[in-house]
This record gives C-alpha cells, structure tokens and sequence, in this order.
C-alpha cells in the first residue's frame, strides 16, 4: 500500500533526492493523507503511511525546498481539514463571503507554517550532518510543540478511536503518541529511498519504528486492562447531559425557550431516577447576570427549577467605563439539589471573533466593524468547582469550549485543582454540521487518558459524550439534535507521568534540534556514515 501511494513521488530514474514538481507532489500528496487519517475522516491506518511521501520529498533537498515542501502539505491539510471556518467566520464576523473566504486562507497558510518549521529544521539540521531521521523525528516534536496555533491540533487524533495506541498519553501526552506513528513512517519511507538510491536501507529507523509500535501496542493493552480494574474499584455516580440544540442566533434571541428546553429534559431525567447529577452546555442559561449578584439570580431564575446538582453554563456581565459599555464572562456554575450556587468558573481560553476580536482591548472602535462578536473577557482562576452529589462534595475542573483540546492548559488546572472528574463546556453550533464537532471531540478524548479521569462533554448541538479513562467514549449523542445522553462515571484521582512532566520533555527535544540547527556534526575518522542528508547542487 505504501509503495502504491508514494509511487507517483518517486523519479523514474530511482534517483533521490526528487525534482521540484515530484516533490511538491509528493508534498501534496501527505498533505491529503494526512487529512484523510485525520479525525472526522477517520481512514486511521493511513496515520501510519501519510508522511512517506514528505519525507521522501524532502530528502537530501536545500533548507529552503524543504520548508516550501512543509508549508504545501501543512497547507493542503489546513484547507481540507478546516473548511468550516467559513461559516464561522461569516457568523461572528459579519464580513462578506469573498473576505472571509480569503481570512480562512490566510489562517491556513499560517497554520501550515507548523510543518513548514518541521521542514525547515529538518533542512538546516539534516544538511549539516545529523541523522535525518532522527532530524525529522525531532523536528515533527519542535513543530507540534513550539509552533503557536490559532486552532490547535495534534497529529495523535488520527488514532483516537484506537484505545491501545493512545495509551501512551499519561507518559507523553498528545506529542509522544504522535511520535510513534511518526517513527512508523520513517521506517517506511527508509525502505522506500533505499530501494530508489539502490542501497542497503539503515537499520535504526526500521528498528526504531518497529519498537516503538510494538512497545505502544504491548503498553497499551496493559494499561487498558489495568486501568478499567481502577476504574471500577471507583466510586461511581450517572451523569445525564441536556443537548438542547438551540441555533446559533436563537440562543441569543430566545433565551427563556432555550432554559426551558434543558429544564424540561433535565426534569426528566431527574424524575425518572435515571441519574444523579446534570451537566448542560457552554452559555445555557443565555441571559445575562449581574457580576455583583449572580448567585442571588442564577439561583432564582434557574438553579433551583433543575432539582438535582449541576454543572451549567451561565453569562455574566459587567459594566465598564470605555466605548465597549460592559464586558462578559462565560462562565460555568455548580449547584446543589437546592439550587444554591456553590462557585463559577470563567473561561479563560476565548475565542478569537466568537468572543473577543483580536485588539479590541486596545481599541474598543473595532467592535463597531464586527457587530456580531462578543465582549467576553478572560478569567484567572484554575480553582475546581465543587459538586455535591448524595452528601458527598467532589471537586470538578471545568473546561469551556476549546480549552478542552490543550493538553498544556488542562494539565495545569489538573495540577492545581487536583479533580475527581473533567467536565467540557462547548458550543459548536458556529460550525455547522460539519466534521469540526467530531474533529473537536477527537481531540478532547486524549484529556482523559493523560489524567486518567472521565471526561464528560456537554453540548449545545453535539457531539455530548461520556468519555472514560482509557479514552473510550461509553456514551454520545449525534450533531444538531434535541436529546440527552445518560451514563455511568466513576470519581477518580489518579496522578500520571505527564500531569507531573508535563512537555517539559519535548521543550527540552526541541531546543536541542534548534542547536544543532545551527551546529555542523563532527564527522567520525572512518568517514560519512550514510545517515546524514546532503543537498543537492
């Protein structure tokens, strides 16, 4: 299979490195892989297989060609993978089609510049004289771990779904997960130019890639099974999640239908004794309360109709004195079977467009010229919030919409809050029936894993899940439908590897091949031992 598709990328002649149109379609051709592996698409076995034909593209070419060659497939794999931008940005933006169409190109070119740093590190480094893959191994983790992202994503949740090769996240995180399927394609592509360059193929990355996917394999059903006899030793409770499918603009002009839907299902849920505490979405108890007295309201006007504990998500405003007027927070709240509000956290990872516009704190006019985005403002607290459920007080860390896909963000809070479970937060109705709900929850899945806690989602049009701490989802619901989802979780604490290093590991990895970037490899007397790249003329 691989040689089939990396046939077209390699010269007719069997001689490396490729010529410029090759190589750009070879480019191309990783580029589309690699969206196709891709959650959402899900074709995970080609994970293994879509950066052949990047590394062979990029293989004994100028720094330069390479890092073109990184930013075609990293483009190439933007543009498909986020083409639900447009509506996004039509939503909240309020701009014409034609102007947001270019915006998306725009952040999909800059977005691809996360492989075209992979590219050019490879080149810098490779031409002068290290190992080149050991060279593009470190640099895929420079570039998924230096490289600031508008949208982030890890090339991990091409294999979400597969619970024994995503096991390796409490050690790792998303990074080293990632790496492995990597090494697997190195070991790959070596094969291949060896067989072009008419040479005997180098035996450590094939060692390397074979270990490295077996040793994950063997880890991960070890830790499957060890995990889920953890889990049910666990006190355990049944959660049930209202997706309410409010559209995007009624949740603003329709507040009270929108409460009386999750009120409605929750009181069903609740009636029927099929759970015992209730999570709603991102923003939905819509209408805004005042900053100074939220308790008092949030408790009238909602807490104390649901009649069970919950987690919901609320809006708060507060008056400022600039052309902005006020400023919102979004924000979670617990409370009791009573209603009382026991706490709230604000979202602190906002939303470019959605919920602020990039500069509008430093110039508050910007916000005439973008009516339809919002005037939220960032909170600063990483304190759990605390749900009592039959007398018994466990500590929850919130996260709201896409703080959930950053393993760095969701480590702290882990680190600070110390949670019996992980609750997100999420309204991904701005995207439309489209992959990025399923992209979304791909994403999130790895939170689970790398602290061993369940994960529950709710959302306000889907995709709501149970997800457990081996990265299962155990319940979902489908996109832009009115349903709940019910579902056992069990309170855990669990300390991990990666809660404690974090990606101090991959920073440390990164700096490293950024030094030897810029440093030429001392040669051995015996001469060039094969592994190093050298351009061609």
């Amino acid at each position: 299979m691989t040689a089939f598709l990396c046939r077209a990328a390699l010269p007719a002649a069997g001689v490396l490195p490729l010529s410029g149109r090759l190589a750009a379609a070879g480019a191309l051709l990783s580029g589309l892989l690699y969206w196709l592996a891709f959650a959402g698409m899900n074709v995970w076995p080609l994970a293994f297989v879509a950066w052949v034909p990047l590394v062979v593209a990029m293989h004994r070419q100028t720094t330069a060609t390479a890092m073109r060659l990184g930013w075609l497939a990293g483009t190439t794999m933007n543009v498909a993978g986020f083409f639900w931008l447009q509506q996004m940005l039509r939503t909240f933006s309020g701009f014409a089609a034609p102007l947001c169409l270019l915006f998306v190109l725009v952040v999909c070119a800059y977005q691809g510049g996360r492989i075209a740093l992979l590219g050019w590190l490879y080149g810098r480094a490779s031409t002068r004289g290290w190992p080149g893959p050991l060279v593009f191994a470190s640099a895929f983790v420079a570039s998924e771990s230096l490289y600031p992202l508008l949208f982030p994503w890890y090339y991990a949740a091409t294999v979400h779904q597969i619970p024994t090769l995503i096991q390796l996240a409490e050690l790792t995180g998303p990074i080293g997960v990632g790496l492995v399927l990597v090494s697997a394609n190195l070991a790959l592509a070596e094969l291949l130019m060896a067989r072009a360059e008419k040479r005997k193929p180098n035996v450590a990355p094939l060692a390397v890639g074979t270990i490295a996917v077996v040793f994950t394999c063997c880890y991960g059903i070890l830790r499957v099974g060890a995990v889920d006899a953890m889990v049910q030793a666990a006190p355990a409770a049944t959660v049930g999640i209202v997706q309410a499918n409010m559209g995007l603009m009624e949740k603003r002009s329709s507040f009270e239908e929108g409460l009386e839907r999750h009120l409605e299902a929750s009181r069903a849920l609740v009636e029927g004794g099929h759970v015992d505490f209730v999570v709603w979405s991102e923003t939905s108890a819509m209408h805004p309360v005042r900053d100074d007295a939220y308790r008092q309201e949030l408790r009238a006007a909602v807490a104390r109709r649901i009649g069970a504990p919950a987690i919901f998500g609320a809006v708060v405003v507060r008056r400022v004195e600039d052309e902005r007027g006020y400023v919102l927070y979004n924000t979670a709240v617990a409370s009791d079977e009573s209603g009382n509000i026991l706490g709230r956290y604000d979202k602190q990872y906002l939303l470019a467009f959605g919920e602020f516009l990039p500069f509008g704190e430093a110039f508050p006019a910007l916000y005439r010229w973008s009516p339809n985005s919002g005037h939220f403002t960032p909170g600063t607290s990483l304190d759990p919030l605390v749900l009592r459920v039959h007398g018994d007080s466990h500590p929850v860390s919130v996260l709201i919409c896409y703080e959930d896909v950053l393993p760095s963000f969701t480590n702290d809070a882990v680190r600070h809050a110390d949670p019996e479970l992980l609750v997100n937060m999420t309204n991904d109705a701005w995207f439309g029936d489209t992959i990025e709900p399923w992209e979304h929850l791909a994403l999130a899945q790895f939170r689970a894993v790398e602290h061993r806690r369940y994960l529950v989602r709710g959302t306000n049009s889907g995709v709501s899940a149970i997800v457990d701490p081996v990265g299962r989802v155990t319940a979902k619901s489908g996109t832009f439908r009115q349903e709940t989802v019910a579902g056992p979780i069990h309170w855990m604490r669990i300390r991990t590897v990666y809660e404690s290093l974090g990606d101090w590991p991959w920073w440390i990895v990164s700096f490293l091949l950024v030094g030897c970037s810029f440093v030429v490899r001392p040669r051995s007397p015996e001469g060039d031992d094969g592994a190093s790249e050298t351009p061609r003329a």
